[in-house]
C-alpha cells in the first residue's frame, strides 16, 4: 500500500527536534522559522511538555466524554485566566478545521439562520462547512458547494455594511482571521474588526474569530482580535494549542446556550491532549512568551526591512510575511538549501511563524543566513554582518 499523494513533500526526513532546531537522519541541523504551520508555540520537545504527557500517559491516556474528565476543567480554568475570557465556555475537539466546523454549526443553531459571511483569501479548513467558507475553489468538492456563504473583500467596511443591509436577517455569523495565514499574512484593520462587532450586534449575528493560526499568543496578544479591543462571540483555536499534540477548541460566549448532543467528538478533550495543552499554557505564562513574541517580532521586522529585495514586510508578533522581488523568487528554496524552514503563500510571499520561544540570537542567525541567500540570488544584500550560529 502507498500513501495517498496530497502533500508536496521536501526530500527531508526529520528525526529529532529541540527548541527551534530540527535534525535530519544524517544529523544535519535546520533552523525552524515556520513551526510546522505555526504549531510549535513553546519549542520542540520542551521538557515540561514531555513530562506532562509522560505523567498523564502513565495514568490514563483516553476515555470518552461520557465520564468526568477533571483535567478538562483544569484546562478551561487556565485558558480562561491566560486569555482573559474567564466568562466564556470551552468545547474541545481535535483540529482547526473541526473547531471552525463546530463554530459555524453552533452559530447556525443559536441564530436559527443559514448565511455566513467570509472573506477573500480566507482559509478556515478542509472539512465540509469550513472549506465552504474558504476562498479556494480548487479544494471545494461539488458536495461542499453552497450558496449559504457570502464572500466579501477583506477590509472593505462598505461592502460589509451593504451585505448586512441586504441580508442582515439571514446572517448567522461573520468568520474572519484577524491576520490571514494561508492568505499571505494579510492584516485586518482594527476599525474593520470593530465594524464587524457593531454590525453583528445590530443584526443579532455572531462574530467568529478564527484564531487557529493567529491566536495563542503568536501576535503579541493571546488572541489576535484583542488588538482591536473587541470580543468575538466564538473563538476557534488549534495549532499552537498543543505544541504538536492534536487538540483544538472553541471558546463560546456565555449567552450561547448548550444542549446535549448539539456538538460532539470522540477524541476531543481526551486526557492526554489536555495534559499537552496545559503544559503549553504553563510555559506561555512562566516564560512570558506572549510579550516576547511581541518584542521579538518587532526586532525581526526591523532587521528584515534592511534588505532591498524584500517588499511589504508586515505582521504582528511572530506572524510575519513579506513579498519577494522577481530576482528573489527562489529565496525560500535557497533558504531550505541552507537548512532553514520557512513558509509560503502564493504567488510570492514568504511566511515566518517560528516558535514563540525562539531567541534573539537565533533570529540573528536567520538574518545572517538570509543575507547569504540573498547575496547569492541578488546584487543587493543586507549591508550588515551577522554571524551564523551552528
Amino acid at each position: 500500500m502507498k500513501l495517498f499523494d496530497v502533500y508536496p513533500i521536501n526530500d527531508i526526513n526529520i528525526v529529532r527536534a529541540k527548541d527551534s532546531y530540527l535534525w535530519d537522519e544524517n544529523g544535519v541541523q535546520y533552523l525552524d522559522m515556520y513551526g510546522g504551520h505555526a504549531v510549535i508555540s513553546i519549542g520542540h520537545t520542551h521538557p515540561h511538555w514531555v513530562k506532562r504527557i509522560e505523567e498523564q500517559l502513565n495514568r490514563i491516556a483516553f476515555y470518552s466524554n461520557s465520564i468526568k474528565i477533571p483535567i478538562q476543567q483544569e484546562l478551561a480554568e487556565k485558558l480562561g485566566k491566560i486569555s482573559g475570557k474567564n466568562n466564556f465556555q470551552l468545547f474541545l475537539c481535535n483540529s482547526g478545521a473541526e473547531a471552525n466546523e463546530n463554530a459555524l454549526k453552533l452559530a447556525s443553531f443559536h441564530t436559527g439562520r443559514k448565511k455566513i459571511i467570509a472573506f477573500t483569501k480566507a482559509f478556515h479548513g478542509i472539512t465540509s462547512l469550513a472549506v465552504a467558507a474558504t476562498d479556494n475553489a480548487a479544494i471545494i468538492a461539488p458536495v461542499n458547494e453552497t450558496d449559504n456563504v457570502i464572500f466579501l473583500p477583506y477590509n472593505d467596511e462598505q461592502a460589509l455594511k451593504k451585505c448586512f443591509q441586504k441580508h442582515g436577517g439571514e446572517i448567522a455569523a461573520v468568520i474572519i482571521e484577524a491576520v490571514q495565514g494561508v492568505g499571505g499574512i494579510a492584516i485586518a484593520d482594527e476599525f474593520f474588526l470593530q465594524a464587524i462587532r457593531k454590525l453583528c450586534d445590530e443584526h443579532n449575528s455572531l462574530f467568529i474569530a478564527d484564531e487557529v493560526q493567529c491566536g495563542y499568543g503568536r501576535t503579541g496578544k493571546f488572541f489576535c482580535l484583542d488588538h482591536a479591543k473587541v470580543d468575538a462571540d466564538i473563538y476557534t483555536m488549534a495549532k499552537g494549542m498543543g505544541n504538536g499534540f492534536p487538540i483544538g477548541g472553541i471558546l463560546i460566549a456565555p449567552q450561547i446556550k448548550s444542549n446535549h448532543g448539539m456538538l460532539g467528538t470522540t477524541f476531543g478533550g481526551n486526557h492526554l491532549a489536555c495534559a499537552a495543552a496545559l503544559a503549553v499554557l504553563e510555559i506561555i505564562e512562566k516564560d512570558d512568551l506572549i510579550e516576547k513574541a511581541k518584542e521579538l517580532g518587532q526586532y525581526l521586522m526591523t532587521k528584515l526591512k534592511k534588505f532591498d529585495g524584500l517588499q511589504n514586510i508586515r505582521g504582528k508578533g511572530l506572524m510575519i510575511g513579506f513579498d519577494v522581488a522577481d530576482e528573489l523568487k527562489d529565496l525560500r528554496k535557497q533558504l531550505l538549501q541552507k537548512h532553514v524552514f520557512t513558509g509560503e503563500a502564493k504567488p510570492n510571499v514568504i511566511r515566518l511563524l517560528p516558535p514563540l520561544s525562539i531567541s534573539r540570537k537565533q533570529l540573528d542567525e536567520f538574518i545572517g543566513i538570509m543575507n547569504e541567500a540573498i547575496e547569492e540570488l541578488s546584487p543587493h544584500p543586507l549591508k550588515e554582518n551577522f554571524e551564523r550560529v551552528e
